[in-house]
C-alpha cells in the first residue's frame, strides 16, 4: 500500500473512534453484573441478594416510583452528609427533568463485613444513570462513576443502600468533588 492509502485508513478510523466517543449517550437497558471471579462461592446467596436488591431499585427508577425506591435506601443512609430526605429531594429532581431513566452496575470486587450483630456489603461499582431530557428529548448521562464503593446494609432481611466510600476521596472531601448519592 501506499503511504497515502496507509494515511487516509489512520484518518477514518481516527475519526470514526472520535465520533464514536463524542456521541450522545443512549439509554441502556438495566444491567447488574457481577462478572465471575468476584466473591467467593461461599458469596454467591449474597450476591444474588444484592443483585435482586439493585434490580428492585432499578425497577422503581424505570417506574418512576419515589416510595418504591426509597425504599433501596436505608434508615441510616449517609453520603457526606446526604441523607435519605436529601436523596430524595435529588430523585425528585430527576424525576422531573428526566424520563427513561436506567442505571448500569458492574461489581467488580466484594467484601462482606459482620460486625455488632450487622451485616455490612462493600461492593466495587463501575455504573452510570442515564436518561432522556423531557425539555429537549436528548438522551444524557445523569450521572456516572468509577470504582466507587457502595455501602450496603442487611436491614429488615433485605439489602439496603447506606452510601458511598467516595473511591478516592479522603474523608473531608471538597464540594467540587463529584458526587453520588443516588446509587
Amino acid at each position: 500500500m501506499t503511504r497515502r492509502i496507509v494515511l487516509k485508513i489512520i484518518l477514518i478510523l481516527s475519526g470514526t473512534l472520535i465520533l464514536i466517543q463524542y456521541r450522545p449517550p443512549t439509554p441502556v437497558a438495566a444491567a447488574v453484573e457481577f462478572p465471575p471471579g468476584v466473591g467467593a462461592d461461599a458469596d454467591q446467596p449474597v450476591i444474588k441478594e444484592l443483585m435482586v436488591a439493585f434490580n428492585q431499585a432499578e425497577a422503581a427508577v424505570k417506574k418512576a416510583d419515589l416510595d418504591a425506591l426509597m425504599k433501596f435506601y436505608a434508615t441510616t443512609y449517609n453520603y457526606h452528609g446526604l441523607q435519605r430526605s436529601d436523596v430524595r429531594r435529588v430523585w425528585e429532581e430527576v424525576f422531573l427533568h428526566y424520563r427513561d431513566i436506567s442505571s448500569s452496575h458492574v461489581f467488580t470486587e466484594l467484601k462482606l463485613v459482620q460486625a455488632d450483630g450487622v451485616r455490612k456489603a462493600f461492593v466495587t461499582c463501575t455504573g452510570g444513570l442515564h436518561g432522556t431530557e423531557k425539555q429537549t428529548g436528548k438522551p444524557i448521562t445523569i450521572d456516572s462513576w468509577a470504582r466507587e464503593v457502595h455501602y450496603l446494609v442487611k436491614e429488615e432481611g433485605a439489602w439496603r443502600f447506606l452510601g458511598n466510600a467516595g473511591g478516592t476521596f479522603p474523608s473531608t472531601t471538597p464540594a467540587s468533588a463529584p458526587h453520588h448519592p443516588l446509587f
